[in-house]
Order: structure tokens, then C-alpha cells, then sequence
């Protein structure tokens, strides 16, 4: 019989297998910066070294930067970490795709000029690319704690585990791509505050990202699309996202107001300034200091007050009404149209340098049109939002009716869906209903055969309802053989039947 193993041959093998059983558990990880956290805690404990970090790169992330996490840094070693990619020891890492090893790091004749190393004293480093290249990123660990240089030992098991975390972070990467690809919008939904913006489609993703890249910079924005797309309510996220979030939010109407009011609305006025003002009022600039002032359908403001609106851009100095020493105002502007500003600017009813100023930045808003996807996700968001709002009890969009709302055209975009499903909620709440049904959204009746359509999508949809009915005749209600005729599951006829309001002869 064969002698069992010395103590410390059983405590290595008992490491060892503590060590893969971690590793094996990394691998359930569904989210990167919870499996960055554990896999460089990891590395750190094996290592017995006082400081990590590690970082990862991911060639399809579409912002470029690499996702990095460190381990027990001050903010000065951070920077010196950081600084250390592009020059000194990281980049020999990730250059030479070799383990770099050195016991003082500052008396190394490889890095002893490095100003960050020079700076930081530093002093045991091991560093490791992941994988077999250094494509996929860098574990870095420094110091121990009066434990001397990192050992042979200590240089494997860390070239081992940065190998195992290459292949597991891949598959996390994989998992993380496969959620974006469905949802284009989670990421920026990590980043933003996005109170009540529901959707998931690319036409979203696109403008979230044009909002999450303007809303840290303090520039002006000119907000495009048709009405009711929703600009008011991006104009409000870029200012939650942006650095005046703590300021107020202020938003005027250009169109709601006569044009002989705009400019005492913007600007405010002081007493004696008119007839009416007996004493001095602030106007919209004055509450939105140090927030953001937003005006909606500027291309209804009057060419008077153009131009004072262009003075402010270029100097954020205005003059109230009946005030005879500037104001200096800090504020930012975004601003909302539905208009062709340009040719407003062709008709003289525009000034070009203000347009040429309010478009410092442009977003322009999809129609729903353009992101159908998101029609039935928002439809049912407003239909809770409704429940809540006015205490009903709970009703949902029944399936026929989440189909009838997706293949219906809204000239009004959101705004037009938002209504008629909080009047479709309301009426179906009122009759005891369970279910949101299709005539509860559309009250009015199918338009009848001498009604012209009047857009593509009400074609289709006619199409659709005359060449199901024929065929259900046909068969005599025999939803199987219709299924089969009109090649369609069975489960999808039936939702038709009822998106379309279709009733059998006789019951």
C-alpha cells in the first residue's frame, strides 16, 4: 500500500481544488462587473498581494473603453495603474502577450524611469495577460505586505488563472452580447436615468446614445421629429444625466403663449416695464438658473424674440422688460421643434444664426412608425400606468388587442398611443373587464367598404381582416383547416379573429 500525502502535499491539493470549484462558480456569473469583482478578489487572494486590477477587453463593445476594476487602491495608485497601460509595465504585458514579473518595480531598469512607478514606489508587481494573447486584457497584482518579491509559484498560479478567466469572461461577454442583441438599450439604461422611457428597439438605442453622449456636456441641444414622439420628455433626461441635474427644469411652450406675452414670459419683467406690471416678475430664464430652460416648438417664437433668445446663446446676458442693465443668466438651453427649421430659415420666418446656435448639438426623435417593436411594450406600460394613476382595478391588453394597437398606424406617435390606451384602460375598467379588448382602443367601427383607406398599414390591415373572413367562411369556422390554408399556428387565428372583431353567423 502506498503511503498517503505529507500534510502539505494534502493542503496544496486541497487548494487546488477549492481553487477550480471557484473558478467554476465565476463561470455562472450572468453579469460582468459582479464576475470582475470576485475573479480579481481571486487573484488577490491567491497572490497574498495588497493592491489588484484587472481589466477586460471586448472588441464588439461599441464604446472602445475596457472594462477595469481594482482591488484596495487609493485614488493616487489608481491613477498610477491606469497611467501604466499605455506606458510601463501593463504595456510590456500587453505588447509582448508575456507575464511581467519583477521584485521592485522602481529598481527595475525596465521601469525605473516610468514616472508612475517612480511616484508610487512600486515595488513587487506580477502582471499577466488573459488568455494566450493579450488581446482580451491584463490581471495586474502589486505588493505583499512585507512577504517579499512574487514567487514562481505564485507567477503559475496566476498565469493559470488568467487563462481560466480569459475562457470564462468570453462566456459572460457572450451572455452580456446575446442581451444587448435583444435589448439594444440595456446598456445605456446602465448609465442613464431613464424614468418612464420604454422601449427596446435600435431606432431607441440610437437616440439614448446621442442623449448619453450630450447630456455630461454643457452645450446647447436642438431636439427634432414629429409631434409627440417624446422630446419634452428627452429634454428632461439629458438634464437628469447631465451636470445641472440638482438645478430646476423649466420648460415653456412657444406656441402655448401670445406673441405680445413670449418675451415677458422669457424674460421676465420689471415694475413699470407695462401697464400691467405693477412690480418686477422673473421670467422662465431667471427660474431655470443653474438648471435648464427648455423651449418646446421654438420655431413658433416671433422674430422679435429670436433675436433676444440669440443674444442669450451668444452671451447668457439678457435684458428683462423695462430693466436697463444686462442680467447675467446661467442657464442651459435645450430646445424642441417639430418644424423644418431650414426651410423656416428659406421663408424668413427663422433667423439662420439662431438656428445655426440651437444646433450646437441635434437629436433627432424616431416616429413610432419607425420603432414599431416598441408599440406593444408601450402600450402596456400606459395601460398599468393608467391602472395606477386613476386607483382602477388591474386590466391587461388582451392578446388580439397588443396585436390590433401594433398593426394600427399613429399619425400622433406616442402621445396619440398614450391617450387612447388610457381611455381604452378606462373604459374597459368601468365595465367590469378583465381585459383591454380591441373595441375598448378603437371605439369607432371597421370603415366600410366604401371607405377608402387612408394609409398602407390600414390597407394591409384590411387585406388581412377580408382575406380571414373569406377564408373562416369558407371552412365553415374551421380554424384548424384556416390555420393550414393561410399557413398561420392556429393560436394566431384565433388572435386575429378577435383583434378584428370577427363573429360567426348564428352564434
Amino acid at each position: 500500500m502506498s503511503e498517503p500525502p505529507p500534510d502539505a502535499e494534502l493542503d496544496r491539493i486541497r487548494q487546488e481544488r477549492d481553487l477550480y470549484l471557484r473558478l467554476l462558480q465565476l463561470g455562472d456569473q450572468d453579469e460582468l462587473d459582479p464576475f470582475l469583482k470576485e475573479a480579481l478578489a481571486l487573484v488577490v487572494e491567491v497572490t497574498g498581494a495588497s493592491r489588484g486590477y484587472l481589466e477586460l477587453r471586448d472588441a464588439s463593445r461599441e464604446e472602445g473603453e475596457p472594462w477595469w476594476i481594482a482591488h484596495d487602491c487609493s485614488s493616487a495608485e489608481l491613477e498610477g495603474i491606469r497611467s501604466a497601460i499605455s506606458r510601463g509595465i501593463i504595456a510590456e504585458a500587453l505588447a509582448t502577450g508575456r507575464t511581467i514579473v519583477t521584485p521592485a518595480a522602481f529598481l527595475d531598469a525596465r521601469f525605473e524611469a516610468r514616472q508612475s512607478v517612480r511616484t508610487g514606489h512600486i515595488e513587487a508587481v506580477l502582471c499577466a495577460p488573459l488568455g494566450d494573447d493579450a488581446s482580451r486584457g491584463v490581471v495586474y497584482v502589486q505588493g505583499r505586505e512585507g512577504r517579499g518579491p512574487f514567487s514562481d509559484e505564485d507567477r503559475e498560479r496566476v498565469e493559470m488563472l488568467a487563462r481560466r478567466l480569459a475562457a470564462l469572461a468570453e462566456r459572460v461577454l457572450a451572455r452580456r452580447r446575446a442581451r444587448v442583441e435583444a435589448d439594444p438599450t440595456q446598456p445605456l439604461r446602465a448609465r442613464l436615468r431613464l424614468d418612464g422611457f420604454v422601449g427596446r428597439s435600435r431606432a431607441l438605442a440610437a437616440v439614448l446614445r446621442e442623449a448619453a453622449l450630450v447630456a455630461p456636456l454643457d452645450v446647447t441641444v436642438l431636439l427634432t421629429g414629429e409631434s409627440g414622439t417624446g422630446k419634452s420628455q428627452l429634454a428632461r433626461v439629458i438634464h437628469d444625466n447631465g451636470p445641472r441635474a440638482g438645478g430646476p427644469f423649466v420648460e415653456l411652450s412657444c406656441a402655448a403663449i401670445p406673441e405680445t406675452l413670449v418675451e415677458n414670459e422669457l424674460f421676465g419683467h420689471r415694475a413699470g416695464a407695462h401697464s400691467a406690471a405693477q412690480r418686477a416678475a422673473p421670467g422662465k430664464v431667471e427660474a431655470a438658473e443653474g438648471g435648464t430652460l427648455f423651449l418646446d416648438e421654438v420655431g413658433e417664437l416671433p422674430l422679435a424674440s429670436q433675436a433676444k433668445l440669440l443674444q442669450l446663446l451668444q452671451t447668457k446676458d439678457y435684458y428683462p422688460l423695462g430693466a436697463t442693465k444686462l442680467v447675467r443668466a446661467d442657464v442651459r438651453v435645450i430646445a424642441a421643434t417639430n418644424l423644418d427649421l431650414a426651410q423656416a430659415v428659406k421663408e424668413r420666418r427663422f433667423r439662420e444664426d439662431l438656428l445655426y446656435r440651437l444646433q450646437v448639438l441635434c437629436i433627432r426623435l424616431p416616429s413610432l412608425s419607425e420603432r414599431r417593436e416598441d408599440v406593444a411594450e408601450l402600450a402596456e406600460f400606459f395601460c398599468e400606468r393608467t391602472c395606477e394613476r386613476h386607483r382602477l382595478r388591474r386590466v391587461r391588453l388582451s392578446p388580439g388587442t397588443l396585436l390590433a394597437v401594433r398593426e394600427a398606424a399613429w399619425p400622433g406617435n406616442v402621445r396619440q398611443l398614450a391617450h387612447a390606451i388610457e381611455a381604452a384602460a378606462i373604459r374597459a375598467a368601468g365595465e367590469g373587464a378583465s381585459h383591454v379588448e380591441r373595441a375598448h382602443v378603437f371605439p369607432e367601427s371597421e370603415p366600410g367598404p366604401s371607405d377608402p383607406p387612408r394609409t398602407f398599414q390600414e390597407a394591409t390591415r384590411r387585406f388581412q381582416r377580408e382575406l380571414l373572413q373569406r377564408a373562416l367562411e369558407e371552412t365553415d369556422w374551421n380554424v384548424t383547416e384556416v390555420a393550414r390554408r393561410l399557413d398561420l399556428a392556429r393560436s394566431h387565428v384565433y388572435n386575429l379573429i378577435h383583434s378584428f372583431g370577427l363573429e360567426r353567423e348564428g352564434g
